[in-house]
Order: structure tokens, then C-alpha cells, then sequence
């Protein structure tokens, strides 16, 4: 895990009372509580510009808008990872379920689940709570840095 933040430098909060003065209420719940947002109630679901998506906690690269797809569940949603070593996935059987985690590799905050029902060659379906993303639109293809 970096201690820095990928965009900015910054150090990256090491304890809840840090991360909880950094983040939103929302953001804290999901990001470190492992909540989830309500469907359609961040912009990034419908969100078209071309960009970078990063983690909101640390500024790492997560998704390109080029594997965006409106999967109609009310998340942002996305084919395939930045970069192989971008997430870490982790089973979670909470309430009553089987899903897989996927959380930032950078500073392992929560992120959302990837489901095996995506379009294209990967299938998949990284299911993200847009507050755990910020989109960075900065650049030609918004891979500012990182």
C-alpha cells in the first residue's frame, strides 16, 4: 500500500479518525464501512466525458471511461481495470449473498463488487459506488498521471 497520494502527493490517512476528517460522511460509509450507495443517486452513472476515474481516497487510476457501460443497475459501471495490479478482489458472503469485493490496491478502500454478467470479452461487471470515484478529465485521454 503507498503512503501518498497518486495525483496530488499528499500522504494518504493511515487511521478511520483520518480517513473520516478527509472523506464525506457517504464517502467514509462506503469507502471504509464497506456501504453502499443508493442506485442512481451519484452523477457518475450516467457521467459520458472521457477521463480517468480514481479512487476518491487516494487518487490512484481505477477505470478508464473507455470501458464505461450503463449496465442499468444505477452504479457506474465498467468492463475491465486501468491496470492488472489497479483492484484487489475478495470474497464476501454478507447478507446472504456470494459476491466478490473489489477494493483500491492503492489504499484498499471499498469500492463496489464485480459480477461475471458484463458485456464484451472480459464479461465482466465492476459495479462501482460513484463516491468512491473522482473523474480526472484532465489530459487527451484524462491519464493525467498515475
Amino acid at each position: 500500500m503507498s503512503t501518498t497520494h497518486k495525483k496530488t502527493g499528499a500522504p494518504i490517512p493511515t487511521t478511520k479518525d483520518d480517513w473520516r476528517e478527509q472523506l464525506t460522511p457517504e464517502q467514509f460509509h462506503v469507502m471504509h464501512e464497506h456501504g453502499t450507495e443508493r442506485a442512481f443517486s451519484h452523477p457518475y452513472h450516467q457521467e459520458k466525458r472521457a477521463g480517468m476515474y480514481r479512487c476518491a481516497g487516494c487518487g490512484a487510476a481505477l477505470f478508464s471511461s473507455d470501458t464505461k457501460f450503463d449496465s442499468g443497475t444505477g452504479w457506474p459501471s465498467f468492463t475491465d481495470v486501468a491496470a492488472a495490479d489497479t483492484v484487489t478482489k475478495h470474497e464476501d458472503n454478507s447478507y446472504g449473498m456470494r459476491r466478490v469485493e473489489v477494493r483500491c490496491a492503492n489504499c484498499e478502500a471499498h469500492l463496489g463488487h464485480v459480477f461475471p454478467d458484463g458485456p464484451g470479452d472480459t464479461g465482466l461487471r465492476y459495479c462501482i459506488n460513484g463516491c468512491a470515484l473522482d473523474l480526472d478529465t484532465g489530459g487527451a485521454d484524462g491519464n493525467t498521471s498515475g
